[in-house]
């Protein structure tokens, strides 16, 4: 979330931790199906093929390539256990090639993704050495890339099939059933994503059950720094820092092995859970300072001065009138601005326009054109007629409302029978504002004034949009790390 930190506190870590190899995208996923983490120097997992959790740790690579669609992603892991009781080692090297299909008729993507031929896997427990013989695997996402925020859900299927001890006289085969899914976002603020994976162990006397919920995510907030020196031209600034968090929980049901016979136990089973979590070193990007002059001391500065250190309020002047109307046009440009660069400026939807206008009142040669153009492509806004945009027009609160739940892909979240929102002046909310007002409301993007009035048809200020456009980052930022990671993995 936003926040602001007050003198004496010193960021003694800027500069070191750019070199860390952050990820440009900021993207985040899991690495492999197997539930585990890992930060920049370390990767774990819990392995169950001997009947038993084991943790193991050690160094994981990942590379990546997209062309033509087509992205191939290669895991290679070379792991010690941390068991002292059951001393071992892992070798796993697998690739995964996921092919998209576009259907921008839809404002969707599906993919699909299978395993390569070339699979490796050798594990060594206790003496006792597990190969992976057969792997089969499927996966499939869908997603939706109207929102600035690209939301994604998908279903994943395979089977493992192990040989234990092969070619000696206790060879046994060992299969592992998976299945399960994933959930998760990714927008120009950060990208989280969850996979729960079940899966079911059968070997020649013994089964068992684990559950591997796995969550990973980026996500991008900015902190506010004094500066320590008195005699300075600015008394602070704003800093952006990226922040990375992998965390997992595997549900176990396994086998006790009963010391009398040696094997595991038909009446006794050991049920429990193991949570791994790695975090990554943070990256920080100092913003430019806002010197307005007619915003020191007024109730909206903070949300201002954020917006502006983030370019999202690009005024030329030292003056950025905050009591006067914001328009339909700044406005739009500022929800593009704040929520993502994914703009169409070289997509096929920018190739379609040939340098037609979009709307008659808007030029082709305006520097913030493209915003408009993915604006009205994905539908967060439209004209005021099929030809006019009207963009110096004041915008309502209502207008402005409707435009951030469009932008946020939440429009559809109002109940589906007749409703009223917790506003008193309910009944002078437009119809056609109704749901997204009680959306915005529900995740915190509103709230009532002092008399719990929203006031639709009041013109907001410059002021009100900024606040409301702070809110409308936060709830980016934060809230949709919480719903897609923290409600999953770690309650």
């Amino acid at each position: 979330m936003f926040s602001r930190t007050k003198t004496g506190q010193k960021l003694l870590i800027a500069g070191l931790l750019l070199a860390l190899g952050w990820p440009v995208t900021g993207s985040a996923s899991p690495p492999d199906y197997a539930g585990g983490v890992n930060n920049e120097y370390k990767y774990e997992e819990v392995v169950f093929l001997s009947g038993e959790p084991i943790t193991f740790s050690g160094k994981m690579t990942r590379s990546e390539k997209t062309a033509k669609g087509v992205t191939t992603i290669g895991y290679s892991f070379a792991l010690i256990s941390v068991d002292p009781n059951h001393k071992g080692k892992l070798s796993r090297k697998q690739t995964f090639v996921t092919t998209e299909t576009l259907r921008p008729d839809k404002g969707q993507t599906t993919t699909n993704t299978l395993l390569s031929r070339g699979y490796k896997e050798d594990i060594e427990i206790s003496g006792r050495k597990y190969t992976l013989a057969d792997y089969q695997f499927s996966k499939s996402d869908v997603i939706d890339n109207r929102p600035v925020s690209d939301y994604y859900s998908g279903n994943l299927a395979g089977k493992k099939v192990y040989i234990a001890n092969k070619g000696k006289t206790d060879e046994e085969e060992i299969t592992v059933t998976l299945s399960g899914g994933d959930v998760g976002f990714k927008n120009f603020w950060g990208s989280a994503e969850s996979q729960v994976i079940n899966q079911t162990i059968a070997a020649k006397k013994w089964n068992g059950t684990v559950k591997s919920t796995t969550s990973d995510s980026v996500t991008k907030k900015l902190i506010y720094q004094d500066n320590i020196a008195n005699h300075t031209s600015f008394d602070g600034g704003y800093m952006r820092v990226m922040n990375g968090e992998m965390a997992s929980r595997y549900e176990y049901n396994m086998p006790v092995n009963d010391p009398a016979t040696g094997g595991p136990s038909a009446a006794n089973r050991n049920i429990g859970e193991i949570r791994l979590i790695q975090e990554r070193v943070p990256g920080i990007e100092r913003l430019i300072v806002p010197k307005f002059r007619d915003t020191q001391n007024h109730w909206a500065q903070e949300s201002i001065e954020k917006l502006y250190s983030l370019d999202i309020l690009t005024e030329k002047t030292e003056i950025y009138a905050p009591n006067i109307a914001m328009n339909r046009y700044d406005f739009t440009v500022a929800v593009m601005k704040a929520a993502d660069t994914r703009v169409l400026a070289k997509g096929k939807e920018q190739a379609s326009v040939s340098g037609n206008l979009l709307f008659r009142d808007l030029s082709v040669k305006d520097a913030n054109y493209k915003y408009m153009l993915s604006a009205s492509s994905k539908g967060i806004v439209s004209g005021v007629t099929p030809n006019l945009f009207s963009p110096n027009s004041p915008l309502t609160r209502a207008q402005a409302v409707s435009i951030l739940i469009r932008a946020l892909g939440l429009e559809t979240q109002a109940p589906k029978t007749a409703y009223t929102t917790s506003f008193e002046d309910d009944r002078f909310i437009p119809y056609w504002a109704k749901d997204a007002v009680y959306a915005a409301q529900e995740v915190g993007l509103i709230i009532g004034a002092s008399d719990n009035r929203f006031k639709p048809n009041d013109v907001m200020t410059r002021a009100d949009a900024a606040v409301m456009l702070a809110r409308f980052l936060e709830f980016i930022e934060k809230d949709l790390k919480t719903d897609y990671t923290d409600n999953i993995v770690l309650y």
